[in-house]
């Protein structure tokens, strides 16, 4: 479960996390024992037993008589981290489409560029003059951060703050502030309209996802806190409307996203598409020319170029069929973070076999159960699953399998006999 997080009056020195002091132990403790339930997910379970250890030859011709029947339009490639050795590559330079496998580019450049703590902010600002008699000349701004878990409660904890601030009569309008964004709600495989895939509606200010007006999320949420800030006896004289927080306004308030971290485990444990295009698109807001999916594509593509990726990246979450990738590509990645000081947070944000996400229901009862993490991907004829393995000799195996032209139920199946192998490896 991601943390929430408590409204803070702009007037109080400013404590870490954006949390006032009475919750701030709280929350830490939450998100300590996230993090700490996360690093359980592959020491709770010890690698295979030596009676089902097996060789890297057997390894080897196991996954090959799996992988014979994933077709011609499907690669592979295993790779031994610990002893940088390549245990296994069958078309592994081949582009193919890599449905959520995507989302490991998206996750592993947030994680890189914004860093494992960084939050994403939506402020209560306002604009004109507030007067000790707690009328504010001019209008109050819901201004958006991009925080894809922005929900009712807290626009309840801002309307809360407003109203201990002294705030008691707006002469102007509540303005819900969506510009970090673009106001496209859709990602390149629905035309960039409104798409039930994504679960929800981009925005830089969308309140449950958006739910409340698929086409306008960020009037939306102005009604929402207009609601809020009405059952508390603050009335706004104009009617709510979207619009832009002028340079000169000042902040009341804001609420904070979960960390990166913990915003990357959940886009990647279940799979999440909605939360993966909002991060892409903080990514070209914040480090690329703006808020828009091109842009955050753009900022993921220069990370991965950095490290020897020539990845086409088209979205965030994989929903396109325009995005293209090797297996050597991801594996590249998967030894890139593996090695850098985001290990943990990355290796942590995917799902576990047997256990955890959509590996809860996959390799249950095997020896992969709980040492294997993966990121899977899936469409029509789509399927893909990437990650890493604590082997039976103790040593950390990278695998990506992306297989195209299909059947994703069969695919899984190869998928899953390959990760049951690669746990036994022995030597």
């Amino acid at each position: 479960m991601l943390r929430r997080r408590a409204a803070t009056h702009a007037a109080q020195p400013a404590p870490r996390r954006g949390s006032i002091a009475t919750v701030s132990a709280v929350t830490w403790t939450k998100r300590t024992a996230l993090i700490c339930a996360a690093l359980a997910g592959l020491a709770v379970a010890a690698p295979a037993s030596p009676a089902l250890a097996i060789s890297e030859k057997t390894m080897q011709r196991k996954i090959a008589a799996s992988l014979l029947h994933a077709g011609a339009h499907s690669g592979a490639m295993v790779r031994d981290l610990t002893s940088s050795k390549t245990l296994y590559a069958a078309r592994a330079d081949l582009t193919r489409v890599p449905a959520s496998v995507e989302k490991l580019y998206t996750t592993a450049t947030a994680l890189r560029r914004f860093g494992p703590s960084a939050r994403l902010t939506t402020e209560l600002r306002f604009a004109g003059t507030l007067y000790d008699s707690g009328v504010l000349n001019g209008n109050l701004i819901l201004r958006g951060g991009g925080d894809p878990t922005l929900g009712s409660g807290d626009i309840d904890a801002l309307a809360s703050a407003a109203s201990q601030a002294g705030l008691k009569r707006i002469s102007g309008a509540i303005v819900g502030d969506e510009s970090r964004f673009d106001t496209r709600r859709g990602g390149p495989s629905s035309g960039w309209g409104v798409d039930y895939y994504l679960g929800g509606s981009l925005g830089a200010l969308t309140v449950n996802r958006g739910s409340g007006d698929s086409a306008r999320p960020g009037r939306a949420a102005a009604i929402a806190l207009a609601k809020e800030l009405r059952s508390r006896g603050i009335r706004s004289a104009d009617a709510t409307r979207a619009g832009k927080a002028p340079t000169a306004s000042t902040r009341i308030a804001y609420v904070r996203s979960p960390t990166i971290a913990a915003l990357a485990k959940a886009t990647n444990v279940p799979s999440d598409n909605f939360i993966a295009e909002t991060l892409l698109k903080n990514l070209g807001a914040r480090y690329g020319s703006g808020g828009t999916t091109s842009r955050g594509a753009a900022v993921v593509s220069s990370f991965l170029r950095r490290v020897g990726i020539r990845a086409r990246v088209v979205d965030g979450s994989g929903l396109s069929r325009g995005n293209r990738t090797t297996p050597r590509e991801v594996v590249a990645l998967l030894s890139e973070m593996h090695q850098s000081t985001q290990r943990a947070n990355f290796e942590n944000s995917l799902a576990v076999a047997g256990r955890t996400g959509t590996l809860a229901g996959r390799m249950n009862g095997t020896a992969a159960e709980g040492v294997c993490r993966g990121k899977t991907g899936t469409l029509s004829d789509v399927s893909g699953l990437s990650g890493i393995c604590r082997a039976a000799n103790g040593h950390v195996i990278a695998f990506s399998m992306l297989m195209n032209s299909v059947s994703t139920d069969r695919a899984r199946g190869l998928q899953d006999s390959v990760l049951k192998a690669i746990a036994r490896l022995s030597d």
